[in-house]
């Protein structure tokens, strides 16, 4: 949207913050015992894939791990390869340990986990490599923004979420572990449950830092541009 004058900027009514559907979401890593029913957790999904997806082609798959046994299963196998690893890098015995003990944790505490994965079986397949890679790219940002979707709609269910990106370093041991095809690729976990707490209070960046108005820089409202930022940062505070 172009604007004509800074004083047309001014006249939009901007909501706070806490006004916005899911502006406040948080990452939560700490869950009461209590369940989750499956046809919340199938809400939940069908709030992922309405995602938007490159070609229309849907690369998103899904594993969902409710049971305790399942998650155990999944938080034994990872940590066993994490801990292999991590003796490769000569790392410190207790720093492994801890290691492996905070990821069996934070999985077995969840009340389900949620492998959020890709498949390029309905992707298009190019002669030539730089393409291939770029439609490779194309399913990943489809998967992550359903992936995104799905963190969106648990916080407006009430439920506490976290995106783990762990399954990326060790994709041939959880889909060993839970028996996924062998062309999904797994691109991160979302552990879910009802929040023992608020999670980690929310840092970011200012907004003056990683984004810029065209229009303001071309229409010479750099000075009001630079004051309106100012002002949604203190109310960000």
């Amino acid at each position: 949207m172009a604007y004509e004058t800074c004083e047309a900027m001014a006249e939009v009514t901007v909501p706070p913050r806490a006004g916005l559907q899911g502006s406040m979401r948080r990452s939560v890593r700490r869950y009461l015992p209590d369940p989750i029913p499956k046809a919340l957790v199938d809400r939940l999904l069908e709030a992922a894939i309405t995602a938007p997806s490159a070609h229309n082609r849907q690369p998103w798959r899904f594993a969902v791990a409710h049971s305790l046994p399942q998650r155990a299963k999944l938080a034994r196998a990872m940590g066993d390869r994490l801990r292999k690893d991590r003796q490769r890098d000569k790392d410190a015995i207790a720093d492994i340990e801890a290691d492996v003990a905070r990821s069996f944790a934070r999985i077995t505490g969840a009340a389900a986990v949620i492998i959020v994965s890709l498949s390029m079986e309905h992707m298009d397949v190019y002669p030539d490599a730089l393409r291939n890679r770029y439609e490779h790219q194309m399913a990943i940002q489809s998967t992550a923004m359903a992936g995104q979707n799905l963190l969106l709609a648990a916080h407006a269910a009430g439920l506490g979420a976290c995106w783990l990106c762990a399954p990326m370093f060790c994709a041939d041991t959880v889909r060993g572990a839970l028996g996924m095809p062998a062309h999904w690729e797994p691109q991160g976990m979302i552990t879910l449950g009802y929040p023992l707490d608020a999670g980690k209070p929310f840092v970011r960046r200012p907004l003056s830092a990683v984004a810029m108005h065209l229009d303001d820089m071309a229409n010479g409202c750099v000075a009001h541009a630079q004051a309106a930022q100012a002002a949604q940062a203190a109310q960000a505070a």
